[in-house]
């Protein structure tokens, strides 16, 4: 059983808490973790860059003058793609970019990505992140206090104050255990966790 010191905001230990070995300890298998990173990228994006072919583009369809006889070259369509303004040859057309990853791989994943961040000693873990006030200068101050500068917070439930105060610092995520995902996890170097939310995460995780 893992067992972590439980901070305040002032970062001052004031209990511990033990973590299920089979969610905060368990081996890292590095292509799987990448395999559900890709997944989510993929999933985010919107795969609607489209050009428009030679049969949608607005045009005569009549002979834009006579086969022979003027000395020219031969021509068809106004919207042949080597004339301006005609279609687009072979341009992009809007597809999904979805690539489905089966559920038990996904939690797989996130337990691998909590372990990481146990054994690199990046997981730190609070009895609540409950601020007096809505005040961004008082958020960036108990960050300074961890000495931490990119950090992902994950709350039990809604919590205003931190939502709106960390609102405006961009190396900072805060989510509610229900969001947690892989990508996020990896993503910053330091993951807080409310004591209240290990509990869920445990049992969404078995």
């Amino acid at each position: 059983m893992t067992v972590l010191h439980v901070y305040n905001l002032k970062n001052e230990k004031i209990s511990e808490v033990e973590l299920s070995d089979e969610i905060f300890d368990v081996p890292v298998k590095k292509h799987i973790l990448h395999q559900v990173v890709v997944s989510q990228l993929a999933s985010h994006r919107s795969g609607t860059a489209a050009a428009k072919g030679r049969s949608e583009v607005k045009g005569s369809g009549t002979k834009l003058w006579r086969q022979k006889g003027t000395g020219r070259a031969r021509v068809g369509s106004a919207s042949s793609p080597i004339r301006r303004g005609g279609g687009v040859a072979f341009g992009p057309t809007p597809h999904k970019y979805v690539n489905k990853v089966p559920k038990k791989v996904r939690k797989a994943a996130l337990r691998m990505a909590l372990t990481d961040k146990v054994q690199s000693d990046q997981l730190i873990v609070l009895d609540n992140f409950e601020l007096p006030e809505i005040k961004t200068k008082e958020f960036v101050g108990v960050m300074k206090g961890f000495d931490i500068n990119k950090a992902l917070i994950v709350t039990q439930g809604k919590s205003v104050n931190l939502e709106k105060s960390s609102r405006n610092v961009p190396w900072v995520k805060v989510m509610r255990y229900q969001g947690l995902n892989v990508y996020d996890i990896l993503k910053y170097d330091h993951l807080f966790l409310e004591q209240s939310a290990i509990g869920k995460i445990q049992e969404a995780l078995v």
